[in-house]
């Protein structure tokens, strides 16, 4: 559901060492000195050196409705593509189902039957009454599944996941924010660093809980 592109670079520690390092008048040819100085950087929270580490990814999978809280998160410039509801045939569309839904048979049934006549209304419209693809396409519901391909960078991510891997998030996006991880740790050893000392729920980096209704993973500040 996660593809990390080739374009992402396997060593974003040693990159932002040596982006650094052209500021430092530091060896930016030793790739050892430029991981240090690259953590160096990140321990002391100078963090302008992650916004020169792109991630460019597929999320493939994921509810339209979850995508477009997905672009609330603009800050560093990202840029991403979406699946066209303008070109592509939706006569049998993927969906996501929360949850709650599953639990329940009965809501089951009539969440899938539900999904299963807008997909044969819109091949309907567009088959034997000539509506055009992008206006049958209107009757897709935001739980219908997309796919993106997104770039941005670490800085933005990492403040991202803050937001995001809160138990008080949204189930599909804090699933989307903890695939992402995943797929990040897999990709290299430097990556793993960062998710597992960064990527962490707001909590963690403030120290306690900033939200009215806490999960009771830290305490309030006010405790």
């Amino acid at each position: 559901m996660i593809e990390i592109l080739k374009e992402t670079p396997a060593e974003p520690i040693t990159l932002m060492g040596q982006r650094a390092g052209v500021c430092w008048g530091g060896d930016i040819q030793n790739k050892e000195k430029n991981y240090r100085r690259g953590l160096d950087c990140i321990k002391s929270g100078h963090h302008r050196v992650l916004e020169y580490v792109n991630v460019e990814m597929i999320l493939d999978g994921y509810s339209a409705r979850v995508i477009r809280e997905w672009y609330t998160h603009i800050g560093g410039a990202p840029t991403r593509l979406q699946a066209s509801t303008r070109y592509i045939h939706y006569h049998d569309f993927s969906y996501t189902t929360p949850p709650s839904v599953s639990a329940n048979p009965e809501a089951e049934k009539l969440y899938r039957e539900t999904m299963s006549a807008i997909a044969r209304a819109c091949s309907l419209l567009e088959s034997e009454c000539g509506v055009p693809r992008e206006d049958a396409a209107m009757l897709l519901p935001l739980g219908m599944s997309t796919k993106v391909v997104d770039k941005r960078n670490v800085r933005n991510l990492i403040e991202m996941s803050h937001q995001r891997l809160c138990s008080r998030a949204y189930w599909e996006y804090r699933l989307l924010m903890q695939d992402i991880c995943r797929a990040l740790s897999e990709y290299s050893e430097e990556w793993k660093y960062l998710v597992e000392h960064y990527f962490v729920p707001k909590c963690e980096t403030a120290g306690y809980c900033t939200e009215k209704k806490s999960c009771g993973r830290r305490p309030r500040r006010t405790e």
